[in-house]
């Protein structure tokens, strides 16, 4: 393709019928794009169809939206075009918890997660440190009852705003967000919690699967709705364990499952490869 070429991401999803890959293939080539990457599904359960396709074309946006209008309005599509590797504006909250937020803004620094974090929000200032040293704003304002819970929120809200946040990632966040917040960020927050979910609830939850003799640990990163802890999963890891793990080990590999899982869960949000079926997720590796 020509040194001036554009690579991009168009994503797409529409009730599923005859002609769809054909009719969009015609309109790339129309817009003079070469497809460096396509994947595709038909979900039988929703009747729906879903592709993600990687294009390098030297036209403009507006040229090739224009390539594209015809198609996208004859099969009713929701669809997005996006540029390869654009870091995503994305609002961290967190709590004391380190872990999560030091993976996630170590491998933004190294250039493995194309993300762009302009703040940090906390109801406890324990990461502030943490934050400073990778250069990112941080602010903590603590929720001890529900007139500062709904101030928090609404802060959260207002940073989505004043920087154009599309994607909110709670970092062992430990407050349960009200529904309204959770209705108003839909489809673009991202929680992390342990596979010990329901079984273990509260505090020390290692501690009880150290006394139950658990054998496998692992972590769900999932999009956040009202229904607590069971939105549509995007990314689960697990690992095995024995009876020689202390709890304080146990502690230890389940954070780093967590680490790995938001962040894989992130990266795919923000390579535009997570769309939702329904109550689950269609993920394009």
């Amino acid at each position: 393709m020509p040194g001036d070429s554009t690579h991009w991401i168009l994503t797409l999803v529409c009730p599923d019928r005859p002609g769809i890959v054909h009719a969009v293939s015609g309109a790339i080539v129309q817009a003079e794009g070469n497809i460096t990457e396509s994947q595709q599904f038909s979900s039988d359960d929703t009747g729906t169809f879903f592709m993600r396709l990687q294009v390098e074309s030297a036209a403009t946006r507006d040229a090739f939206e224009a390539a594209l209008e015809p198609v996208t309005s004859r099969y009713g599509m929701t669809w997005q075009l996006d540029v390869v590797g654009r870091p995503l504006r994305t609002l961290v909250l967190v709590s004391k918890a380190a872990h999560c937020l030091n993976d996630l803004l170590f491998r933004q620094r190294a250039g493995q997660l194309p993300v762009e974090v302009p703040l940090v929000l906390a109801n406890h200032p324990d990461l502030g440190e943490l934050a400073s040293f990778y250069g990112i704003p941080f602010e903590a304002h603590p929720v001890t009852g529900p007139e500062e819970k709904a101030a928090f929120e609404a802060r959260v809200l207002a940073a989505v705003e004043e920087h154009d946040i599309e994607l909110v990632v709670l970092a062992r966040y430990m407050q349960i967000l009200s529904p309204e917040l959770c209705d108003a960020l839909a489809g673009r927050i991202i929680n992390i919690h342990h596979s010990f979910l329901p079984g273990f609830k509260g505090a020390n939850p290692y501690k009880q699967a150290h006394a139950r003799g658990v054998k496998i640990i692992g972590a769900t990163a999932h999009f956040v709705t009202s229904d607590l802890d069971e939105g549509p999963i995007i990314e689960q890891n697990i690992v095995r364990v024995d009876h020689t793990r202390t709890p304080a080990q146990l502690v230890a590999i389940g954070q780093d499952e967590e680490s790995r899982t938001l962040t894989q869960a992130v990266k795919w949000f923000a390579e535009d490869r997570v769309l939702l079926d329904g109550a689950r997720t269609i993920i394009f590796t």
